[in-house]
């Protein structure tokens, strides 16, 4: 059986692919539509989702997020497109789902970021990780309606009604 905090992390796997399943079928003006109070354009704010789970990977594997390599340093590159995007998301999110399977709850984290060091709870990028996408998902759905397009429903109750298929 799974555990809930595996369910979740597969939920937001589901929810970020069946958000890019809808975006795929965008034209370049509404890729590039924004809204204010939202992070910015779709295309930069599915790119942001991304690298973000990249960097948690990197954080949670004991790797400084900012040398992480290529799966974050792309960021500042031009859009890679949408299929692209799921591959990274689905390689960033099967590698969490790992993670969280095997995950010792009372696993500290030690590190630098920026010159700072830190020592945290493993639990703390987690929580980020499923707030971060759930976040800037919204902001994706909020865009897309003020360009006329019926966001995907993201839902917990569709994704147990559709067995977690995007």
């Amino acid at each position: 059986m799974r555990s809930a905090l595996d369910e979740l992390f597969r939920h937001n796997l589901w929810a970020t692919l069946r958000l890019l399943q809808a975006c795929a079928a965008l034209n370049d003006e509404q890729m590039a539509a924004s809204a204010p109070g939202t992070y910015g354009s779709v295309r930069d704010t599915l790119v942001h989702i991304a690298a973000a789970e990249a960097r948690y990977v990197a954080v949670l594997s004991g790797q400084d997020p900012q040398q992480a390599g290529e799966e974050i340093a792309w960021e500042s590159e031009p859009f890679p497109g949408v299929e692209d995007l799921r591959e990274r998301v689905r390689r960033s999110n099967e590698a969490l789902v790992a993670f969280v399977q095997g995950h010792d709850p009372e696993q500290v984290l030690r590190g630098d970021f920026r010159g700072q060091t830190y020592e945290m709870s493993i639990s703390v990028p987690l929580l980020q990780a499923i707030n971060h996408a759930t976040e800037h998902r919204a902001h994706v759905m909020t865009v897309l309606s003020q360009c006329g397009v019926e966001p995907p429903v993201l839902d917990g109750w569709t994704y147990w009604r559709t067995g977690g298929r995007p």
